[in-house]
Order: C-alpha cells, then structure tokens, then sequence
C-alpha cells in the first residue's frame, strides 16, 4: 500500500496533492469512503502527464458542494442525473467527483439506467482496463490499489482492451475515447478489442453519440499534451465530423499553436502551469465558421472553460494595453504587472501580440530579467546578518531585486548603503566568565606577598581551602568581597627565666 501513496506523492505537482487532501478531509467530514479513480491512477502507474483527478464517492456528491466552495473550489457545472460535480480546486486544478454507481443500457443510444453502487461495481462499468482502478483515500486502507480487471498488467504490456463485448455498442463515444488514448500514448488496441471497434464502426454505432459525450471529448481534445495529432487521427477515422460536420485539420493554425505549445513548456519549467485550453481552441478553431464555434462551446460541460475562450482576446488585448502604458514604464513595474496577471493571458498574448515592445517585454520577463535574480547579493546580506531566518527576508530580497532590475543598484558600495539600514542589531556580547575559588586564593596569596614585601617582614601566605563537598551556591547570591590585606605576623616574645625553687629555700635560712 505504503508503494503506491509514495507514487501518488511524487507523481502529482505540489497543488494536486493539496487538491487530493482537500477532497478527502471533505469527504471524512462527510462520512464518505473517496476513492481516486480512472485516468489519474491509471497516468500515475504509467508516467505520462497528469491532467486532471477524477474522484469516486460512495454516496452523493452533490451533498459537498458547498464545502468545496468554501474550501476555494470552483464548481464548473454539476451534473445531477450522473450525480457527477466538475470543479476547479484552488492552484487551477482540474477535478471531477462522481457518485459510484453501476450502469444498465436497456438501448444504444438512450441513457443509461444509474443505481449506487460499491466502488468494485463501479469500476465495472467503466470502459477499459487501464481506467478501471481505484487507488483508496480512506483512513483505514489508504493506498490499497483495486485492480479487478488487471488494468496494472495492460499498462505494462502499452495495450487498450475493452472491459466487456458490448463496450462500444453501449457507449459510441467510446470509439472516440480508444482513438484518443491509441494516438496519446501510442499504444495499439488489443486483438479482440480491435476487432469489436472495427465492427462498431462499420454497423455505424457512432450515429448514437450523445450531446454531452461529443462536449466531452471536444473538451478533452484541448488538454492533449499534442492536440493537432489528435485531430488528425481523428479526421483519419471520421470522428472529426462527428464531433463537429466542418471541422478540419485544414482550419487549424498550426504555426500558432506550435509556438503556443513552445512557450507553455517554457512557462511549466519557469513554474507557471498556465490552463492551456482557451488558447488551444483558439488556434484549433482559428479559420472555423462562427456559427460553429458557438455550437460547439453549447456542448463543452465545463462553462468556465468556455468563458475563458470566449474572452481571451479581449483580456489579451487589456493586458497589452497596460503593458505599453505608464504602469510598466520601469522593469520592476513591467515585472510585477506579469507576475500578477493571469497567466493564461500571458500565454496567449506571447504569441499573438503585435507590438514589439510588448513581446519584448514578456520575453525579458521569462529570460533576461530572471537571470538578474541570480544577482542579488547574497554574500553581501549574509555579511550583514540578514538572513532567510528573518521575518522581513522575503521583502528586502524582492525590494534589492526590483532596485537591480532597474539599475539602481551597481556597485557593491550602494548594495551595503542599502542593506546596512535594513540589518538586524549586532547580537549582545557573550556573559562574563565566572571565575572559581582558586582563582579568588592566588590573587589573595599575591597581595599578601606583594604588602609583606614593602613591609619588610616575611608574609604568610594562607594555605588553599580544600574544595567543598557540597555544591557551591548560585552565582547570584554569593556576595563579592573585597581581599583585605593579611597583617604581617609578629615575632614571639622572649620569656623571663625562672628560678629554681631550692635556690629560693635556702635565701630563707639565711635570713633567719
């Protein structure tokens, strides 16, 4: 269990993982087991891009709609018959919560028969192997990965096969999804699986496509990491048309979105993950008929999506104008102005701005300037003590940086006239050492020599006390004395002799 959660951890950018745990503490509040489910395991277990997260619940998910929100989720659109909510977490995350539930097809064509179900019936009526997994996200078994149908082994074998026979006559528009993963990861359809496809198509099931499925894979299409070789597989196989009558390769501007889908990698290793769909549809729908735009923005369930691409020229066309005006006169102006601009806008208008010094502008943005990052004096600041472990480190690097993006700092003198304000105090000077008896002894022994000697007379010199047994008192309650001087001592007096008492008696007979 523990393989698979140290998978997810390092597969996923550092937002997913804050969506993932967002979306589960949600769901334990709820008293709902969450699993993640479909393409998201299936691209973790198999290294390709992951781009979006698709969740299971057992219950109803439209119950935490309004947690979501508070949480900082944005509901795209909520499908109540499927009991499915797509949403936008916050980090621009792409995510879909649906209800576990089994499906029953009574006709091709019509919608399906929807009842709750276990997360094992659920992932029986998916369509292939590779997307039915589940990996757990409950406390008691979080980790454990559910592979009923081998999924893991077909991942490892590069294969798509269908879960069941009547995979494609149930669902036409899984046709569309096998041609879709077949030219992603270039991974050929299984013998029989190829065989029923073929069948499908020629008996014409595609003609039972519903509305929300083509919206579906229209969207899809915009997300591809190369969605002009998905397009053109498509037309290969005639599902363009189905997905849109006068749709072509012939309508793309494939210049346009060659350079869009350049300057995007650009912006993913500069850490900038920009939602690249609104500009992919711009350039796949570049020389496409108005009218047919508008019918297939109807089909596209998630609205936000499709807002985003109805507006993206006019927001580019802003964005523009502020970037030849007064606001970005200075580099650190310029620089702040694209910092907190969307950066779809800046995706987008890189490549489809005509003013010179705008391009200028944003390509000074992801080269030249971020090279003056380098330079920001950190062993001038280290010098001055002004490290990341101060609360106001953040600011004075980012005000050193503006000033050295707009020249005003070249020298090392004006670094230091700068940075010598803005540096903590000098830390205060170590306590004094504490000095022990013995210390106190010899000086005592000194004086008494020193004050014997100008004296004259030898000096005593006192022995040393032997130390205590007992632990000396606290430093703070010895109170300091000052040595007196020792008196020199005085030499004995000489005693008187005395007599012998018998000289004493025999004075006495004389004088009788």
């Amino acid at each position: 269990m523990a393989d698979y959660i140290y998978t997810m951890e390092i597969r996923l950018t550092p937002d997913q993982q804050k969506g993932v745990t967002l979306v589960q503490d949600i769901a334990r509040d709820a008293a709902m087991n969450l699993y993640l489910t479909g393409g998201a395991v299936r691209d973790i277990i198999s290294g390709f891009t992951i781009r979006d997260l698709d969740f299971t619940v057992q219950g109803n998910p439209l119950r935490l709609q309004k947690a979501l929100e508070r949480a900082g989720a944005t509901i795209s659109f909520a499908d109540d018959d499927l009991q499915t909510i797509f949403l936008t977490l916050p980090g621009n995350v792409r995510a879909e919560i649906s209800a576990a539930r089994t499906e029953r097809y009574e006709k091709t064509g019509k919608p399906p028969i929807i009842s709750p179900a276990t997360i094992i019936e659920d992932l029986r009526r998916r369509d292939f192997t590779i997307n039915a997994m589940a990996l757990s996200l409950n406390p008691g078994s979080r980790g454990l990965l559910m592979d009923p149908f081998n999924g893991a082994a077909d991942i490892e074998a590069k294969l798509i096969r269908v879960l069941h026979n009547y995979a494609f006559v149930e669902d036409p528009s899984r046709l569309i999804r096998a041609t879709r993963f077949a030219a992603r990861f270039h991974w050929p359809l299984e013998e029989r699986t190829q065989a029923r496809y073929q069948s499908a198509k020629e008996n014409n099931y595609i003609e039972y496509i519903t509305d929300r499925a083509i919206g579906q894979e229209i969207e899809q299409i915009g997300y591809e990491d190369d969605p002009l070789h998905i397009l053109r597989t498509f037309e290969k196989e005639d599902w363009l048309k189905v997905l849109n009558p006068h749709w072509s390769s012939a309508k793309v501007d494939a210049v346009g979105l060659a350079q869009l889908l350049k300057t995007r990698q650009q912006m993913n290793e500069f850490g900038y993950h920009p939602d690249p769909a609104p500009a992919v549809f711009y350039f796949l729908t570049a020389r496409l008929g108005d009218k047919d735009i508008a019918d297939m923005r109807k089909l596209i369930p998630r609205k936000d999506l499709v807002t985003a691409w109805k507006d993206i020229e006019d927001n580019a066309k802003e964005l523009a104008k502020r970037l030849t005006g007064k606001e970005a006169a200075t580099p650190s102006r310029t620089w702040k102005l694209l910092s907190e601009a969307r950066p779809e806008m800046t995706l987008f208008l890189s490549v489809t701005a005509r003013q010179q010094a705008v391009k200028e502008k944003i390509k000074n943005f992801f080269g030249k300037w971020r090279q003056v990052q380098q330079k920001i004096p950190l062993p001038e600041m280290t010098e001055l003590l002004i490290t990341p472990q101060m609360p106001e480190y953040p600011k004075i690097a980012h005000d050193v940086f503006m000033l050295l993006l707009d020249g005003k700092l070249r020298s090392r003198t004006e670094i230091l006239k700068f940075l010598k304000p803005l540096a903590p105090p000098p830390p205060p000077p170590p306590p004094p050492v504490k000095r022990g008896r013995g210390v106190k002894t010899a000086k005592l022994a000194a004086h008494v020599e020193q004050t014997g000697k100008k004296k004259g007379k030898p000096a005593e010199v006192p022995a040393p006390a032997p130390a205590p047994v007992q632990p000396a008192p606290k430093p703070e309650k010895v109170k300091s004395q000052k040595a007196k001087p020792a008196k020199a001592a005085k030499p004995a007096r000489e005693k008187k002799a005395v007599k012998p008492k018998a000289k004493k008696a025999s004075s006495k007979k004389k004088r009788k």
